[in-house]
């Protein structure tokens, strides 16, 4: 093949390429908002919206897509990201539980941000974590599916500073917070994916270019909110 003809053949695959990318979010972006649509209802006070769902309801890998609302319809804000949820993918609605290593599937506030760092350009509600800082999911605690500082009589905690990056930006999931159940899933949080595959306990996780782009997005005052579960069960209508 000459230099000519590798070039055409290249410039081809790469047209190609594009083209089926440019699909594939087309189609993601459609599905998003026909989610969006047919929960209309429960969104009604919304204007930012985190759309994360799988076509395979066990399977770990997601996409995310970050809409707002402008003059009362909903619009795309960022392109499709991939996104890694629980290793067994999504809870059925109502019926998660600690441990299951599913995403919880439902309607959820996105709440504070616990960050590494010490200083963010974020409107976000937003605290710079230390060893101190932990968030218990022993069932059996007063303190389950809470934040405590300090020293805790809970036999289990995630601690909110890792050796690694993963909660170097970690939103709560406002899920099972009000009221909270005993049992029904802790520590659900839309945090960094630090490794492939990028499959969670329960949580949402994101690459780190695309996390900054949300830091900076989601305004407390705009309501943000996620809408998360499988497809089928989305489309229905929660």
């Amino acid at each position: 093949m000459n230099f000519l003809n590798r070039f055409l053949f290249l410039a081809t695959v790469l047209f190609l390429f594009i083209n089926l990318q440019a699909q594939t979010n087309n189609t993601t972006n459609k599905n998003a908002l026909l989610i969006a649509s047919n929960n209309k209802s429960k969104l009604e006070n919304t204007e930012q919206l985190l759309v994360v769902y799988n076509y395979q309801p066990k399977s770990y890998s997601a996409f995310l897509v970050a809409l707002e609302r402008k003059e009362g319809s909903w619009v795309i804000k960022y392109n499709p990201v991939e996104v890694g949820i629980g290793k067994n993918g999504f809870a059925p609605p109502l019926t998660k539980l600690e441990g299951d290593g599913k995403s919880p599937t439902g309607i959820f506030r996105l709440g504070k941000l616990y960050t590494y760092e010490k200083q963010l350009n974020t409107l976000l509600e937003y605290q710079q974590t230390t060893k101190e800082d932990k968030w218990i999911d022993d069932p059996n605690s007063n303190d389950y599916n809470r934040y405590v500082k300090g020293v805790t009589n809970a036999k289990s905690y995630e601690n909110l500073l890792l050796n690694n990056d993963a909660y170097k930006y970690c939103i709560v999931i406002e899920y099972n917070t009000n009221p909270i159940v005993k049992g029904k899933g802790s520590a659900i949080f839309f945090h960094l994916a630090v490794k492939k595959p990028s499959f969670t306990a329960g949580c949402v996780a994101i690459d780190e270019e695309n996390m900054k782009l949300m830091v900076k997005w989601l305004d407390p005052k705009r309501n943000p909110t996620i809408i998360m579960g499988n497809f089928n069960v989305l489309k229905s209508g929660l």
